[in-house]
């Protein structure tokens, strides 16, 4: 077992099916452009042999399907049948969710029971102006659609100032109602804001703006979390849950188990870093041979980690998924 000197392992693998996306999120792309596959991303098959490596040689254990946008992936299905027979404790996906109707009963016979939906309002005008891309009634259906099968159901909003705050409570009434989770995501500085000080102000939402806000509203109480967990969680008694990842107001690194591998082969320990270390070209070697250099390199990735707060990083978000 690889272990820091802080005692942080990786237990969480998050895996970027593609870099191609079907929107152009605001935050997440500054010039507007729909995201494409990289010429050189990794097959279904070497991407589950990865995943698989990575059970063995890190203790990985579970698993959170991400891309740019992973339903776009014509890899998806070859993958999510290969990883559903690795033995996970649990095996979740993001999504914009513009696919989730199309797409749901792949993931239903995958046996994925967890999605995370990113929809940052439930205005169509403003939604069109952030996504860039994409329709939010399709959004909507697919996340009841989802529900019905059985699914739970988180989404995810990156509050931004002057562009979607009027759709906090809006969004969080939606999500109390169907009984889905709503989490906050603290916009973080990364691509394009880890060097734009002012863009990133401009726009960033602390916990505590959030919380006076739901407090107008409703009363909420601090409600239990995984010790690795990013997201402080609050209960509003007999309505249900929210969370906020406060990467700026309350870091997580202290305790961060994540581990990304990018579609191109890369794995990244940590956002805030943008050292990152190829294990592409291991996975097409035998178990024997594959396993004592991918150690190696866990090594190092676990050493990326910073060890109190996120400082931000040239990384961009699309790239790894988050």
């Amino acid at each position: 077992m690889i272990v820091d000197r802080q005692g942080r392992r990786f237990r969480n693998l998050r895996v970027s099916l593609t870099s191609a996306c079907n929107y152009a999120c605001t935050y997440c792309v500054p010039n507007g452009k729909r995201l494409v596959a990289a010429q050189d991303e990794l097959s279904a098959e070497a991407m589950a042999r990865g995943v698989a490596y990575l059970i063995e040689a890190a203790g990985i254990e579970r698993l959170r399907i991400t891309g740019g946008e992973p339903l776009v992936s014509p890899k998806l299905e070859a993958f999510m049948a290969a990883v559903g027979q690795m033995g996970l404790q649990d095996i979740s996906l993001t999504t914009n969710g513009q696919l989730l109707a199309k797409k749901l009963p792949i993931l239903v016979d995958a046996g994925i029971r967890r999605i995370n939906v990113s929809l940052d309002t439930l205005d169509a005008s403003a939604f069109r102006g952030i996504a860039r891309g994409g329709d939010l009634a399709t959004v909507l259906g697919g996340m009841d659609q989802a529900r019905a099968a059985g699914m739970k159901v988180k989404v995810n909003m990156v509050p931004l100032r002057g562009q979607n705050l009027d759709q906090v409570m809006p969004l969080l009434d939606y999500c109390l109602e169907r009984g889905y989770e709503l989490r906050f995501i603290e916009l973080m500085r990364m691509g394009h804001l880890a060097s734009d000080a002012n863009a990133f102000l401009q726009q960033f939402v602390s916990l505590q703006q959030l919380l006076s806000l739901i407090g107008e509203r409703y009363e909420y109480l601090q409600a239990d979390a995984p010790v690795d967990a990013t997201a402080v969680r609050y209960e509003i008694p007999g309505q249900g849950h929210f969370g906020v990842i406060a990467n700026e107001s309350v870091p997580f690194c202290r305790t961060c188990s994540r581990l990304r591998l990018s579609s191109t082969g890369w794995l990244h320990g940590c956002l805030s870093s943008s050292n990152r270390h190829y294990v592409g070209d291991l996975l097409d070697k035998p178990r024997h041979q594959a396993l004592p250099a991918l150690q190696r390199l866990l090594v190092k990735a676990l050493g990326d980690k910073q060890e109190v707060a996120f400082s931000g990083g040239a990384t961009v978000m699309k790239i790894i998924g988050g």
